[in-house]
């Protein structure tokens, strides 16, 4: 897209031009169960897809949120007794303990790993689910395997993924306000640990929590931009009316890494897909 084609404000861009011209390709679905059911019939076609195509292990990056594809994902899996046991599963991120040693227990309601192993790995199939050495989710105790698993099994086939509200991808979150990072230099961030943002921590807490924002860790580990940007395919989806705003500074503004999704922009082959109630404009409304 020319820059100079680019609207002045994203924010403003109506409903109905949401997506022209933006270098990320656009797909609306009616509501949150529509856009779940496309992310799970994703999950399994770009598995399917990628075994005929001569891929010995599947590499998938995943987010928890939102949720509810992974149930589907099981379920289609076994009702086509399609086997996921060359499904290389490494979850975006994971919330960790206050001293930033460890993974919460996996007992916490808010833990990423409980939620795949009851929402998705529980309900295959021992035969047909990715066995355990294949389930990776980045530890701060060594935040290089995730780096390992992909060089080992030939790369990212592709990133999945949510928009945080501050634009985040995983919780890759934007600079704060007065440090300097250079575009190239936020490209190249790679699985770490990271403190979240207020912002992440609030809406988190409101989506989460009921609003108990003392509830919600303050530590995670991520994979970096630098693996989902490497990744063949990415593919994002967003569900939260509070995601009006953010999806137009991903799809219209300027490439940067206060907001970290738009570097998208620069990838050969990614994909949106959002519920209707994403499109509208964030204008304000007291209720």
């Amino acid at each position: 897209m020319d820059k100079d084609a680019r609207p002045l404000d994203p924010l403003a861009v109506p409903e109905a031009e949401l997506g022209r011209d933006s270098p990320i390709p656009l797909v609306v679905v009616p509501d949150h169960a529509a856009l779940v059911e496309r992310f799970a019939a994703d999950l399994l076609a770009e598995y399917v897809a990628a075994r005929r195509a001569g891929r010995g292990k599947v590499v998938f990056i995943v987010p928890v949120g939102p949720v509810g594809q992974f149930d589907l994902f099981a379920r289609g899996a076994s009702a086509e007794r399609v086997s996921l046991r060359d499904l290389v599963v490494i979850n975006m991120d994971e919330y960790l303990a206050p001293d930033g040693r460890d993974w919460i227990p996996e007992t916490d309601a808010l833990s990423f790993r409980r939620h795949m192993a009851v929402h998705f790995y529980d309900l295959l199939a021992p035969v047909l689910a990715p066995p355990p050495e294949q389930r990776i989710v980045p530890h701060p105790a060594d935040v290089g395997a995730v780096a390992r698993a992909i060089a080992r099994w030939g790369g990212v086939d592709v990133c999945f993924g949510g928009v945080g509200v501050t634009g985040h991808l995983a919780f890759n979150e934007p600079p704060e306000p007065g440090e300097q990072v250079s575009l190239e230099e936020f490209r190249r961030l790679a699985t770490r640990v990271v403190r979240l943002s207020r912002e992440t921590r609030t809406i988190n807490a409101v989506n989460a929590a009921r609003g108990n924002l003392d509830r919600i860790p303050k530590l995670a580990a991520t994979v970096g931009m630098r693996e989902i940007l490497e990744s063949r395919k990415v593919r994002l989806y967003m569900n939260r009316e509070w995601q009006c705003a953010i999806v137009r500074k991903v799809l219209h503004g300027p490439v940067t890494p206060a907001v970290p999704a738009s570097l998208l922009q620069e990838h050969p082959d990614v994909r949106l897909t959002i519920a209707a109630q994403v499109a509208r404009l964030p204008e304000p409304e007291l209720r």
